[in-house]
């Protein structure tokens, strides 16, 4: 039986999307009805997230979506994941390389990748508030790589899915431990042998980039960057990057 909220839209060659940490499947919101005219769009709540159970003891978000896409019959998808939906994507695609037909990273986090200074402080900054929710919000939102969407008409959605988000963590999670496939996918890249996407923003914080030099490794990847977009851009910059995965799929 799968706990996990799910919605499906549309029909055709399956598309799995896993959201980014800090927010739940509404943020495919603008994403879903343009994939959705040429796909079937399955968009789920990641365990603590939105309308899913929370975090009870440590858990492996990887085993989570193996465990609905069983459920759902599905034996093959394309995967498209952005921030730390990229990482259990790309984690994904190692450990059930027959289950993955293609792989799309947006702006991913990568398993063994040791972050910067600048980026473990911002990190730390924000959880020292706990467990003010509205100054956790305000902290991590005021994030440099957050500029752009905080400055659009989508400021107010990101806050309120981000509450959301931080209220679920802080009352309702019994374990913070997300227990992640050995060894690390940093050091597996060249194995991954779907066709692969990587799309990333520019107003980034400098580890993307070099996130985006390990992922040179996949022997079958293109790389699509969109100026402009900041690290929520599957919310500013929806159509663009429907498109790119729309043609990604087509080829």
């Amino acid at each position: 039986m799968v706990e996990l909220f799910y919605e499906i839209e549309g029909n055709g060659v399956p598309i799995v999307m896993i959201h980014s940490g800090g927010v739940d499947s509404r943020v495919w919101r603008y994403m879903v009805p343009e994939l959705a005219k040429s796909f079937k769009i399955i968009t789920f709540d990641g365990r603590g997230t939105g309308r899913s159970p929370a975090i009870q003891e440590p858990n492996s978000l990887v085993e989570d979506l193996r465990k609905l896409l069983e459920h759902l019959g599905l034996d093959r998808v394309t995967l498209v994941g952005h921030s730390i939906g990229g990482q259990v994507a790309t984690d994904f695609t190692l450990s059930y390389p027959s289950m993955v037909e293609r792989l799309v990273v947006i702006a991913p986090s990568l398993t063994g990748f040791a972050y910067s200074q600048e980026f473990t402080t911002y990190i730390a900054s924000v959880n020292a508030a706990a467990p003010d929710i509205s100054k956790l919000v305000e902290l991590s939102l005021a994030g440099p790589i957050y500029r752009v969407t905080m400055a659009s008409p989508h400021r107010s959605f990101l806050s309120e899915m981000h509450a959301h988000y931080m209220a679920r963590v802080f009352t309702e999670w019994r374990s913070f431990e997300i227990l992640w496939p050995e060894p690390p996918s940093i050091e597996r890249l060249e194995k991954i042998a779907a066709s692969t996407l990587f799309i990333q923003g520019t107003i980034e914080w400098p580890d993307m980039y070099k996130i985006a030099e390990h992922f040179k490794r996949v022997p079958a990847i293109r790389f699509a960057e969109i100026k402009g977009a900041d690290h929520m851009l599957v919310l500013t910059h929806a159509e663009k990057l429907a498109n790119n995965i729309r043609q990604f799929c087509h080829r």
